[in-house]
């Protein structure tokens, strides 16, 4: 993933990166199938995929603690 890329999941908001999430989840659903029928010449799309996802969930758990943070609540 390239750094505007980054760059721009991080200026979305937590349901716009939500709605993504579910997406490259389906994604990686699809890698998995098409790996195990032997169709996926290029497996490194699985690895790629799960850090895409990876780096999601990141985000949307640092804007919920920013949120949290704001309100005033402790979060553990």
């Amino acid at each position: 993933m390239k750094k505007k890329d980054k760059q721009a999941l991080k200026e979305k908001t937590t349901e716009e990166l939500k709605t993504l999430l579910k997406e490259k989840r389906n994604e990686l659903f699809e890698l998995r199938l098409d790996k195990s029928q032997h169709k996926l010449k290029n497996t490194k799309l699985l690895f790629w995929a799960r850090k895409e996802i990876a780096l999601i969930l990141t985000l949307i758990r640092e804007k919920e603690l920013l949120e949290s943070l704001k309100k005033g609540g402790k979060e553990t």
